[in-house]
């Protein structure tokens, strides 16, 4: 349940940054650049944190069903010889996840330095901000589904053992 919860809130965060993006692109006129560079990663980050969200919040009820059944059925194959190996695979992409969001927040960090004093680059400006913003609240939101997958993945192991 708190996946499907959490996944509500990366759309509906996903849902403000495209629409942020498409203000600040569309409809905003004064400093024009610096928003236009903002928009950026609002539209990007913001179409993957919808996919994502909405993905993963409209399978979440058919697959704890599916992994209730399962385990009801035959608790130790179905372990041994699926959700063990799909939480080991989970739990690597989150370790990729991790580190493309720090990368990317880090160069938002260094944009911001770099062209903060520089008006006559604000697009760049604009684009670091909404870059290491946006990336770190897809890291925070990572960091807990991490745990909650990491908890989940030693009570799996647990039937195995």
């Amino acid at each position: 349940m708190a996946e499907k919860q959490e996944s509500l809130l990366f759309f509906i965060v996903g849902m403000v940054a495209i629409i942020l993006a498409i203000i600040f692109f569309f409809f905003i006129k004064t400093n024009s650049s610096f928003y236009k560079g903002a928009a950026i990663p609002l539209i990007f980050v913001g179409l993957i944190q919808c996919v994502v969200g909405y993905t993963v919040w409209a399978r979440s009820d058919k697959q704890r069903i599916d992994v209730a059944y399962k385990i009801g059925m035959e608790p130790a194959g179905f372990v041994k010889n699926e959700e063990l190996p799909r939480m080991q695979i989970v739990n690597k992409n989150f370790v990729v996840y991790r580190y493309t969001e720090l990368v990317l927040a880090t160069v938002g960090i260094v944009l911001i330095f770099l062209f903060r004093n520089n008006p006559g680059n604000s697009f760049w400006f604009g684009l670091g901000i909404t870059l290491a913003v946006q990336s770190l609240i897809m890291l925070g939101a990572d960091y807990f589904a991490e745990k909650r997958a990491l908890n989940y993945t030693k009570q799996v192991e647990g039937f195995i053992k």
